[in-house]
């Protein structure tokens, strides 16, 4: 149905990125970024100043939109559960920027999603703890979409021998026996002296 919300298959909502910039722990790291909260429906970011206290200091980052899909649920079900829930907000390092800070990528609520980027190792992801609004939003798309599969065992096909010459290997390879065989006397150690 059109007017059905319920039959939507994408959800968005834009979300400000709250990164915060800490004095660097080693003398070759000036400082330190880390993604500390995402807020929805802020206006544009654009690393502006939030709060400061000696170097501490928290940047509204960027607005990205968070995007869900019904086909992937199960992902934002993981995410929802874990301890504490979290949305992983993905950055990347900026080569352009003097003082280091990093890319905001995306923002995304699946676990899965957000595995795939942090193997990749170009990409920082930082889980960010859920704020009320964002997480029902969350749970509500989930609970519309999410349809349990169950578990189907794959069955083995029955072994076929295809008119090959059973454990001669390669047939492109001339051999006289069975590759697999156990090796013979003339093998062993105590033969050979």
């Amino acid at each position: 149905m059109a007017g059905d919300p319920s039959a939507e298959r994408v959800s968005r909502m834009s979300v400000g990125v709250i990164v915060r910039r800490c004095r660097g722990a080693t003398r070759w790291s000036r400082w330190s970024w880390k993604a500390v909260a995402v807020h929805a429906g802020t206006g544009p970011g654009g690393w502006t100043e939030m709060r400061r206290d000696g170097d501490t200091v928290d940047y509204h980052a960027a607005t990205v939109l968070l995007e869900l899909h019904r086909a992937e649920t199960e992902g934002y079900l993981v995410a929802l559960n874990g301890h504490p829930p979290a949305v992983n907000v993905i950055m990347r390092p900026d080569p352009s920027a003097a003082d280091g800070r990093p890319m905001v990528i995306a923002v995304t609520a699946s676990a899965y999603t957000a595995q795939d980027h942090a193997d990749n190792g170009e990409d920082i992801v930082e889980p960010v703890p859920l704020d009320e609004m964002l997480g029902n939003w969350i749970s509500k798309f989930c609970e519309r979409h999410h349809r349990e599969e169950a578990f189907v065992k794959r069955k083995r096909r029955p072994w076929q021998d295809e008119g090959g010459e059973g454990g001669t290997g390669d047939a492109r390879i001339r051999q006289s026996a069975d590759v697999y065989r156990a090796p013979g006397r003339s093998c062993r150690k105590d033969d050979r002296a």
